[in-house]
C-alpha cells in the first residue's frame, strides 16, 4: 500500500511539483486510492485526469488551484520532462503581461506531436503545440508551480504574428503585438525571424517598423 506521505513528497519533490499517476506505481499498490484521498483532504490537486499537483507553500489543494498557464506547463512538463516543454505564444504573452484579461486557452511547444488538447479540471484548455525547441529563444521564469520554460518577448512576438487568429483570438493577439513590441529589439527580432524561409508578410512589416524605430532612437 502507498505511503502517504512518500506520495506527497514526490510530488513535492517532481518538476513543476506535477507528476502523472502512472508515474507513481513505483511507491506501492493502489497509488490512486491513496491520491484520491489526499486530493480529497487537499494535500494534492488534481490538474486534468491523471495529472496531480503538491499546492506550493502547504495551501489547500480543494480551494487553491494554479493559473491556467502554469498548469499548462505542470501538464507538459509531467508527460514530456524538465525543460522539454515551454509556454508560447497566447501563454507566452499572458506571461509577460501582454494580454491583461485571463483566457481559456493556453498553448504549450512540446517536442512531440500527436497530443489531443487538455481540458483542465478548473475548466480551460490546453494545446500541445510540436516545435523543435532548440530553435526557440527561450528563458527560465518562475510559474505558480515553480520554474519554467517561457519564449522571450521577441520569440512570443515572432509566434503570434505568424499565427495572429489562432484560437479565434486575434482581438488579443492584436492587442499583445502591440504591448510586447516596446520590448523587443532589432537585433533579437531578425536573429529569430532569420531563422525561418517562410515568414510572412506580418513578420516582414514587424522587421522594417523596429528597424525604423530603432535608427530614430539613436
Amino acid at each position: 500500500m502507498a505511503d502517504d506521505i512518500d506520495i506527497v513528497r514526490a510530488i513535492a519533490r517532481a518538476p513543476l511539483h506535477t507528476v502523472r499517476l502512472r508515474d507513481l506505481k513505483n511507491l506501492g499498490t493502489n497509488t490512486w486510492r491513496a491520491v484520491g484521498r489526499l486530493t480529497e483532504q487537499g494535500a494534492l490537486t488534481k490538474i486534468v485526469h491523471g495529472v496531480y499537483a503538491a499546492p506550493p507553500d502547504g495551501r489547500d489543494g480543494r480551494t487553491w488551484k494554479p493559473p491556467l498557464e502554469a498548469a499548462a506547463l505542470a501538464i507538459a512538463t509531467a508527460r514530456f520532462g524538465a525543460r522539454q516543454a515551454a509556454l508560447m505564444g497566447v501563454s507566452a504573452a499572458r506571461h509577460w503581461a501582454a494580454i491583461p484579461r485571463a483566457i481559456g486557452v493556453a498553448q504549450v511547444a512540446v517536442p512531440r506531436g500527436g497530443y489531443a488538447p487538455a481540458t483542465l479540471d478548473r475548466g480551460g484548455i490546453v494545446r500541445f503545440i510540436p516545435r523543435d525547441l532548440g530553435r526557440l529563444d527561450l528563458v527560465v521564469e518562475r510559474t505558480a508551480l515553480g520554474d519554467g520554460m517561457v519564449t522571450t518577448p521577441a520569440q512570443t512576438l515572432f509566434d503570434l504574428l505568424v499565427r495572429p487568429d489562432h484560437d479565434g483570438l486575434a482581438d488579443e493577439i492584436a492587442g499583445a503585438v502591440r504591448n510586447l513590441v516596446p520590448r523587443v529589439r532589432i537585433a533579437e527580432f531578425e536573429g529569430i525571424a532569420g531563422r525561418h524561409t517562410k515568414r510572412g508578410a506580418a513578420v516582414e512589416k514587424m522587421i522594417d517598423e523596429l528597424r525604423e524605430r530603432d535608427a530614430e532612437a539613436r
